[in-house]
């Protein structure tokens, strides 16, 4: 065997001479058996490449995108910026200040006469820039009285401007004033003349037809009301929770008025808890200056609505709520 392998060997070597041709072929294939754990790393290796270009391109698409929305967000705080301006020297303004001082210069303004003319002069003097018409604008005749007044809506214009318009009744007469008022340096200053502007436009209500009610329920609340509202007057609490579903409480009166009756008792049908109106005919009786109800003089009597919610617990009605009614006033 030795023998054989050293003649295949040799004849080999003889057969291929100098140029090993067969032991290439056998190195190629050798080499090409070996090389497959090579192709196998450049495999792995084209791999990495192309997780090397994923990364890229997905930190170019996070580049972009972040980009894009410094972009947008850029362009809203630009655009929002004039927008937010006024409103914020808006709020600087000193509302309610101006208020006041709107409500002081009216107290002056609007009360006139000729016996008056000079203190008028002097208080308006506190309320008006240097220079100004020390009557602004009065020419000394005729009186004005006021009797109330307050506040009905102040527009601000910027910073340092705005209008306080006053909700007024004078000589007998509601109105309003329109008052502009300047504010700088913690001062303010009645900055031009007053305009004398209509009272708010009486509003029609809306019609509706007449409410469906219940007159078993209501014949039942009406008995029970007339006691309730008697007790509710006079504030006494032992009397009145008897009427008051369990966890109610309620506050009376305390003797101010006297229930003199019922004048409507409105109950629409539905279950055991109802949602109804009930209008009162009060009795105020005459008192003196330190409140006490005095004998003189005949008690005032005025109708005034509530709106009530009720239960039915077992045949007995309880009440849970009373609030003032919304609805409109009773015919005259």
């Amino acid at each position: 065997m030795v023998r054989r392998a050293t003649i295949e060997r040799s004849a080999r070597s003889a057969e291929h001479g100098a140029g090993y041709g067969a032991d290439a072929d056998y190195a190629e294939t050798a080499s090409t058996a070996r090389s497959r754990p090579a192709r196998a790393w450049g495999g792995a290796g084209g791999r990495w490449l192309v997780w090397v270009f994923r990364g890229i391109a997905w930190a170019v698409l996070l580049l972009i995108g972040f980009r894009g929305v410094v972009a947008i967000v850029s362009s809203e705080r630009s655009s929002g910026t004039p927008a937010a301006a006024p409103a914020q020297a808006s709020s600087s303004f000193p509302v309610t200040l101006a208020d006041a001082y709107a409500l002081q210069f009216a107290q002056v303004y609007l009360n006139f006469s000729p016996g008056q003319a000079s203190q008028r002069a002097s208080e308006l003097a506190a309320f008006l820039p240097a220079g100004s018409d020390p009557q602004l604008g009065w020419n000394g005749t005729g009186s004005s009285q006021l009797q109330a007044e307050e506040v009905a809506s102040t527009d601000v214009g910027d910073a340092h401007h705005a209008m306080v318009t006053v909700l007024a009744r004078v000589n007998g007469q509601m109105m309003q004033l329109g008052v502009p008022v300047y504010a700088a340096s913690g001062g303010l200053v009645v900055s031009g003349a007053p305009a004398w502007l209509p009272a708010p436009a009486r509003a029609i209500l809306p019609s509706t037809g007449p409410a469906n009610t219940d007159p078993t329920a209501t014949g039942q609340l009406t008995t029970l009301l007339r006691a309730f509202f008697a007790a509710y007057a006079s504030g006494n609490e032992a009397t009145l929770s008897r009427f008051l579903a369990p966890g109610t409480t309620l506050a009376g009166l305390n003797g101010a008025v006297i229930c003199h009756g019922l004048t409507t008792v409105t109950v629409p049908p539905g279950g055991a808890t109802r949602h109804i109106i009930a209008t009162v005919d009060w009795s105020v009786p005459p008192r003196n200056a330190s409140g006490q109800v005095v004998n003189r003089g005949s008690a005032a009597q005025l109708d005034m609505s509530y709106a009530l919610t009720v239960v039915n617990r077992s045949g007995t009605w309880y009440v849970t709520g009373i609030s003032p009614a919304a609805g409109s006033p009773g015919a005259p």
